[in-house]
């Protein structure tokens, strides 16, 4: 099952119809990822952020069980303050019917649209005071879900591929969001948070901690009490995307029982992530591969 990041805390009513794209239109969209049917790119309308919406309102209230504000469940749409401001990368089956269908998204915010809201959607959980003094740019990742009858390799390869353009075209230095673990009984989640906090816990420099009211201690099984290969193994899909990456994770769960999910802070340098595409788009550049 594909989880989502950045379990939301809603307090401000958005509508997609007031909806501009955080950058001006460009010759070239710099996102434009296909394979068959299949396309990534980014939000372009209102109503392609209203697709969007109703998508993760499908996944996060309907299957995944949110609860809803009540504006939220008369609309049929998942929103939030941040919604307007910042980038959404779609996953758009162009072959699903008479009209080409949202079946992925993820939610993008730099610094300038941060800056227009007022913060980053995860200063809600964790103290990122280092992630927000890091010299270079910086990307928060969250709102990503998938379609119930879209979870498979193809999609979820076209999600990754339109981050990664998307990093590459920024130039962004460094990763980051709140992903999620099923369920808010922390001891009954006890092996995967310990795995995280003793193998892939963020160096200080970049280490965000939850919140004093919010955090949670990670480290609640010694590591000789749980078998690190098969935690691995049946993490979130997600989650070991990021560590594939050479992601690391913050100090601290945070429960957050509206979304019925135990949280933790992501970090990913995008060295590795940034030096694929530039040798990918060279090669596309040459004329000797195809986008």
């Amino acid at each position: 099952m594909i989880e989502f990041i950045a379990a939301p805390e809603i307090r401000v009513t958005a509508s997609a119809a007031g909806y501009v794209p955080s950058q001006p239109p460009l010759e070239k969209s710099p996102v434009d990822v296909r394979f068959g049917s299949l396309q990534a790119r980014l939000a372009e309308s209102a109503e392609d952020l209203d697709a969007a919406q109703a998508l993760r309102y499908r996944v996060f209230y309907e299957e995944m069980g949110a609860t809803p504000t009540p504006e939220m469940e008369r609309r049929k749409r998942d929103f939030d303050e941040f919604d307007r401001y910042c980038d959404h990368l779609l996953v758009i089956d162009h072959d699903s019917g008479a009209k080409p269908e949202v079946i992925g998204t993820y939610r993008l915010i730099r610094r300038p649209s941060a800056e227009r809201v007022g913060r980053f959607y995860s200063a809600a959980e964790y103290d990122i005071a280092n992630i927000l003094a890091y010299p270079g740019d910086i990307l928060e990742l969250g709102r990503s879900c998938v379609a119930l009858g879209a979870r498979n390799q193809a999609t979820l390869q076209l999600l990754w591929r339109g981050n990664a353009a998307y990093v590459f075209h920024h130039k962004i230095d460094l990763m980051f969001g709140c992903a999620s673990l099923p369920g808010t009984d922390a001891d009954a989640l006890a092996a995967p948070l310990s795995y995280l906090y003793h193998h892939r816990l963020a160096p200080p420099v970049l280490r965000p901690r939850a919140l004093p009211e919010r955090w949670v201690d990670m480290n609640r099984l010694a590591p000789s009490r749980f078998d690190a290969a098969r935690v691995l193994a049946a993490l979130p899909p997600l989650i070991k995307g990021y560590l594939r990456l050479g992601g690391f994770v913050g100090d601290g769960a945070v429960i957050d029982r509206q979304f019925n999910t135990t949280d933790v802070s992501i970090v990913v340098k995008c060295d590795l992530v940034t030096e694929k595409y530039r040798l990918h788009y060279e090669r596309v550049a040459r004329g000797t591969t195809t986008p």
